[in-house]
């Protein structure tokens, strides 16, 4: 993690917390997912890279890289400035045919 700035948290669930990251040398920005490591969590968290990674397609967040630390697991992955859809969802209730339109299209 040395390589990239921690700017802030942006995010949090039943996995860990996710920050938004500065990358030092490019200045990219980059969400970083922190799970805390375990027997059970690594198994499922590595076949959900695996099959993450295989992923292509300009509407699916890419993986940039996978960090281990002695205690996180740490996922590298392009960052979607616009937030979360759930949580558009929860928000709005209710989107009309065009609104949904214009998110299905992106």
């Amino acid at each position: 993690m040395d390589r990239y700035e921690v700017l802030k948290d942006i995010g949090s669930g039943n996995f860990g917390v996710a920050k938004l990251v500065r990358e030092k040398w490019s200045g990219e920005l980059y969400a970083v997912k922190c799970i805390e490591r375990g027997p059970n969590l690594d198994e499922h968290v590595q076949r959900e890279i695996m099959n993450h990674r295989s992923l292509k397609h300009p509407n699916i967040i890419r993986f940039k890289e996978v960090l281990f630390t002695p205690t996180h697991l740490a996922i590298v992955m392009e960052y979607a400035a616009g937030g979360e859809l759930f949580q558009r969802i929860c928000n709005a209730g209710r989107f009309s045919e065009d609104e949904v339109c214009v998110y299905i299209y992106r």
